[in-house]
């Protein structure tokens, strides 16, 4: 077992994808069931490749950015066996010139603390992901704040799924799973009560964008990644908000593989969506800031 650590050279890299799924290990196996596999791949309009984590170092290579990988685990709301972050953290290890692992635990697991404590201290994973959703649980339950402590403990960030998801999108019920588990004022209660915790919020948070703004603008421990959508198609007071107050807080990310950062770059170029002196703080050196890479 190698225990990750960086070795990005921020001075050679142009940008860094703060949200890109590792969706098969090196077996195929998916950490989401087949059908809801599918829908995401209705919804976002895609039948890409789903390279493994070896096939995404070298895709990200190839365009000189570093990007941040991850998995969802869903086991107890799902039934189904999650990728494994240990894997994730070891292959991230092997490409640490262009991969930073965040882990994902199941916050409903028995055992999610010591699971945590171990891809910490054994595997140097770098952050936690969170999609509250997927995995069926209110961010803002006091049952779960243990976990929190210890990411605030661990001084990583904790990045949280937000908003509308393509998961179970078309599916009869949306396959069970609520969406409003990922409203954005439930972080806030987050904030409020671990104020060292850097909270990422995920994608446009759309149709709660302006909670999320408000959450973003009152608790400066947290941040928004811009992942999951097109540039020209988000909303107007997002775009507002990061070429203006939220400048330092707003981070690149592409939703890959459902999102490419190529079309996320071309259409951000094409819609003018950013401020040229604010773009490379959101390409780059915010994330560097919250990544603890400088």
């Amino acid at each position: 077992m190698t225990r990750y650590e960086p070795a990005i050279d921020v001075d050679a890299i142009e940008a860094i994808d703060t949200h890109v799924h590792i969706e098969v290990d090196a077996h195929g196996h998916s950490s989401l069931p087949d059908d809801l596999q599918e829908a995401a791949s209705r919804y976002f309009r895609t039948d890409g490749p789903r390279p493994d984590l070896d096939g995404v170092a070298e895709y990200y290579r190839e365009r000189r950015m570093a990007a941040v990988v991850f998995t969802v685990d869903a086991t107890t709301n799902l039934g189904q066996r999650p990728i494994s972050s240990a894997d994730i953290a070891e292959g991230a290890a092997r490409n640490n010139d262009v991969l930073i692992p965040f882990a994902s635990v199941d916050p409903n697991r028995e055992d999610a603390l010591d699971e945590m404590r171990r891809l910490l201290d054994e595997h140097g994973v770098r952050g936690f992901k969170f999609h509250p959703t997927v995995q069926g649980f209110s961010p803002d339950d006091p049952r779960y704040f243990p976990v929190y402590e210890l990411v605030q403990e661990a001084a990583v960030p904790a990045l949280f799924h937000t908003g509308q998801t393509g998961i179970g999108a078309g599916m009869p019920g949306g396959r069970g799973l609520r969406l409003a588990l990922s409203n954005p004022m439930l972080l806030d209660a987050m904030a409020a009560e671990f104020p060292d915790l850097q909270i990422v919020m995920a994608h446009p948070s759309v149709p709660w964008q302006d909670e999320a703004l408000a959450v973003a603008t009152h608790k400066h421990s947290t941040w928004i990644d811009l992942s999951g959508w097109s540039p020209k198609y988000f909303p107007a007071e997002l775009v507002r908000y990061a070429n203006s107050v939220l400048k330092d807080r707003i981070l690149f990310g592409s939703d890959f593989p459902l999102l490419t950062p190529d079309r996320w770059m071309r259409d951000a170029e094409t819609a003018g969506t950013f401020k040229p002196e604010v773009l490379p703080g959101i390409m780059k050196h915010n994330a560097v800031r919250l990544l603890g890479l400088s």
